[in-house]
C-alpha cells in the first residue's frame, strides 16, 4: 500500500493487532489505519457514547520544545496564551501564518521544563518546517518524538474507571485539559484528561515499544470496544470539534471557524497573524462556520455543494447521519449574515437541492460536567 504523495505508508506499532482483530485498514495521513472493526462504525460509536472505546491514534505527531525561550517561541506562532498555562495543564490552539490562516490545530502541553506540541499526522512535515522557519531569535530546541511515541485514546463513560484501575497514580482529581505522569499497566505514561469524542476519557502517551502491552492490558479490563477512524469522525462531528482538512485548512482563520476563544489578542507575546485577527475580531469576517441539519433522510458528505439565495457559496466540510441523534448533520461556511440559527439554505446532493437549516453547535453535548 502506497501514498503517491509521500511514498510507502507508515504503520503504527499496533498495526498487527488491528489486522488480527479483523479491522478494515485504509490509508490515512500517510499511515495504514483501522477505519472500523467487524463490529461496525455505528456499534463502535455507540460503545463510546455508552461504555468505552479505545482508539489507536499513534499516527499523531509529538514535538518537544525545550529551552529558556520555549514558551515565548510557541506563544509567538500560536493563537492561545501559552504563558497562562500552569505546569500540568494543556490547551487547544492554532498554529498560524502572518495572514492569520491556520497551518494546523494542535494541543500544547506544559511540563516543568519543556512543552509538548501534539500535531496532526497529515501536517507533520509542514508544521515542523513552519516552526523551524520561525524559531530564529529564540533560545530553544525542537525534537520530533512522533515515531517513538504511541498514543491511545480511551473514551466513554466507563473510560476513567478503566484507566484508573491500571494506573499507579490517582486520577480522580485530574480536571479536563490537565494531565499527570505515572504508570499504566506498569508502563510510564503521560495520562491526559483529553479526547476528541465529547465523552469522558483519557489519552495515554508512552514508548511505542510498549504499545501492545498497554493495549492488551486495557482490553483485558473488560467493556472496551476497539474503535476506528470512522466512529472517531462521527463522534467528533457530533461534539462540534473541527478536523483539519475539513472545517480548518490553509485558507481559514480561527475567527472564521468559530474559534475566536482560542485567539488571545491581549497576550504579552506578539504572534503571527495578530493584526489580521484583531481586525477580524473588530470588523467581522465575510463567512462563518455553521452546523446544519437536513429534514430529509439524506446524508451530507464532504464536498457536496452549498447554495444560499440561489448562489453557490461553498461546500459541505463534514457530514454524516448522526448515530446518536438519528438525523443528518453537517458543517459548512455561510456568508456571515446567514450564519445564524434558523437560516435556511440548500445542499446539492447528487443534483438534488435539499433544504437545510442552521442549528447550534455542538450537535451533541454529554450530560453532566466535563
Amino acid at each position: 500500500m502506497t501514498d503517491i504523495a509521500s511514498g510507502p505508508l507508515k504503520r503504527t506499532p499496533l498495526h498487527d493487532v488491528h489486522v488480527a482483530l479483523g479491522a478494515k485498514i485504509v490509508p490515512f495521513a500517510g499511515y495504514e489505519m483501522p477505519v472500523q472493526y467487524p463490529t461496525g462504525i455505528t456499534a463502535e460509536h455507540k460503545a463510546v457514547r455508552e461504555a468505552c472505546g479505545m482508539f489507536d491514534v499513534s499516527h499523531m505527531g509529538e514535538v518537544i520544545v525545550r529551552g529558556p525561550d520555549a514558551i515565548r517561541f510557541v506563544a509567538s506562532v500560536t493563537s492561545n496564551d501559552v504563558e497562562a498555562l500552569a505546569v500540568g495543564q494543556v490547551h487547544y490552539s492554532t498554529l498560524l501564518r502572518d495572514d492569520g490562516t491556520i497551518v494546523d490545530d494542535l494541543l500544547v502541553y506544559r511540563f516543568a521544563d519543556h512543552l509538548m506540541l501534539v500535531i496532526n499526522a497529515s501536517n507533520r512535515d509542514k508544521d515542523l518546517a513552519h516552526l523551524e522557519a520561525h524559531r530564529g531569535g529564540f533560545d530553544c530546541t525542537m525534537t520530533d518524538i512522533s515515531d517513538a511515541t504511541a498514543l491511545l485514546a480511551i473514551q466513554g463513560p466507563l473510560a476513567p474507571a478503566i484507566v484508573a484501575s491500571l494506573a499507579d497514580v490517582p486520577l480522580d482529581g485530574i480536571k479536563y485539559y490537565w494531565f499527570t505522569e505515572g504508570r499504566v499497566a506498569g508502563v510510564p505514561c503521560i495520562i491526559s484528561r483529553t479526547g476528541y469524542t465529547g465523552e469522558l476519557g483519557f489519552e495515554l502517551y508512552f514508548d511505542e515499544a510498549q504499545a501492545g502491552h498497554v493495549w492488551n492490558a486495557i482490553m483485558a479490563a473488560g467493556a472496551v470496544t476497539p474503535s476506528g477512524l470512522g466512529c472517531r469522525d462521527s463522534l467528533r462531528l457530533e461534539a462540534g470539534m473541527c478536523l483539519y482538512g475539513h472545517e480548518l485548512d490553509d485558507h481559514t482563520t480561527p475567527i472564521e471557524a468559530g474559534l475566536t476563544w482560542l485567539v488571545k489578542l491581549a497576550k504579552r507575546e506578539p504572534f503571527l497573524g495578530q493584526d489580521v485577527l484583531r481586525r477580524q475580531h473588530t470588523d467581522g469576517t465575510d463567512r462563518k462556520l455553521v452546523g446544519f441539519t437536513i429534514d430529509e433522510r439524506a446524508i451530507p458528505r464532504h464536498g457536496h455543494g452549498v447554495v444560499y439565495g440561489g448562489v453557490p457559496v461553498g461546500e459541505v466540510r463534514s457530514g454524516c447521519m448522526s448515530p446518536t441523534l438519528g438525523i443528518p448533520i453537517g458543517t459548512c461556511y455561510l456568508p456571515t449574515a446567514a450564519a445564524v440559527v434558523g437560516t435556511t439554505f440548500a445542499i446539492d446532493i447528487r443534483g438534488r437541492l435539499l433544504p437545510a437549516r442552521v442549528v447550534p453547535l455542538p450537535f451533541y453535548k454529554r450530560a453532566g460536567k466535563a
